[in-house]
């Protein structure tokens, strides 16, 4: 069974930066697209960042295009989200979110896209 596993979240000053990331366990992760969705008080889910299986197409939402990055290292199974710049708005649970489409160069920016997912990492910026 896929496990995704998020790390790396936590309270940080506006303008400051901060790395999240999903470990995945019980299949290879380059079976897998992957999204970062994040899930604020009284918002729908946003997927703020996605990667290709492939990891050869990203996409990224306009609210946080030019400030994050999306990367994967599919050696180490993982998928990393560098944010910087942060935001007040910024402030949310990020999940990993993960779709099997194996060796793709398809993007999924669509939450119900996703068949698995983490439970969360929390992401604080206090305005």
């Amino acid at each position: 069974q896929l496990r995704l596993v998020e790390s790396g979240g936590g309270l940080v000053q506006p303008g400051g930066r901060l790395r999240v990331s999903c470990e995945v366990s019980g299949r290879s992760s380059d079976h897998y697209a992957i999204g970062w969705v994040r899930q604020a008080p009284g918002k729908e889910r946003e997927v703020v960042s996605c990667s290709s299986s492939n990891g050869h197409s990203t996409h990224y939402a306009d609210s946080v295009k030019g400030r994050f990055t999306i990367s994967r290292d599919n050696t180490k199974n993982t998928v990393y989200l560098q944010m910087d710049s942060l935001k007040p708005e910024d402030t949310a649970v990020y999940l990993c979110a993960a779709r099997e489409d194996y060796r793709s160069d398809y993007v999924f920016p669509d939450p119900n896209d996703y068949s698995f997912w983490g439970r969360g990492t929390q992401v604080s910026v206090p305005s």
